[in-house]
């Protein structure tokens, strides 16, 4: 297995956590669903912006995958194209911390730390070495 499909396949990873993770955690998967999209403490407009960033991700991620699935003349560019596309909902997830007054969760939920991180943190955490992992593997090839 060739560099770049290592790298293309890691993406491809990403871009399926990331065109159905939102949907799913957000929307779908009642334990936490109940946490965001259906937390009827929630204003419409909080739901509104949720919805906004389940669309995003969705979008970020078919057009990922997009890139990835069809041959184009610079394969190494399509990989890292999509590498940068997948790390912006990610990237946002951790830049929204930095702004005042807001949560990783509402104060009536907690969700137990893993290694010491909001579960939602390791995971954009995780998935974003994945991502410079497979970008750092593309420009190489």
């Amino acid at each position: 297995m060739t560099t770049l499909t290592v790298a293309r396949v890691l993406a491809i990873l990403v871009a399926v956590v990331t065109t159905f993770g939102a949907l799913l955690a957000d929307f779908v998967i009642p334990a936490t669903a109940a946490q965001h999209m259906r937390n009827d403490r929630w204003p419409p407009h909080a739901k509104f912006h949720d919805a906004q960033y389940i669309v995003m991700s969705i979008l970020l991620g078919v057009l990922a995958l997009a890139l990835l699935t069809t041959s184009a003349s610079n394969a190494q560019f399509a990989v890292v194209t999509a590498c940068a596309m997948l790390a912006t909902p990610w990237l946002g997830l951790l830049g929204a911390l930095l702004f005042p007054r807001t949560a990783i969760h509402d104060p009536e939920f907690h969700n137990r730390p893993i290694v010491g991180l909001h579960p939602q943190v390791l995971l954009s955490a995780i998935l974003l070495v994945v991502l410079l992992v497979a970008a750092l593997l593309a420009a190489r090839s």
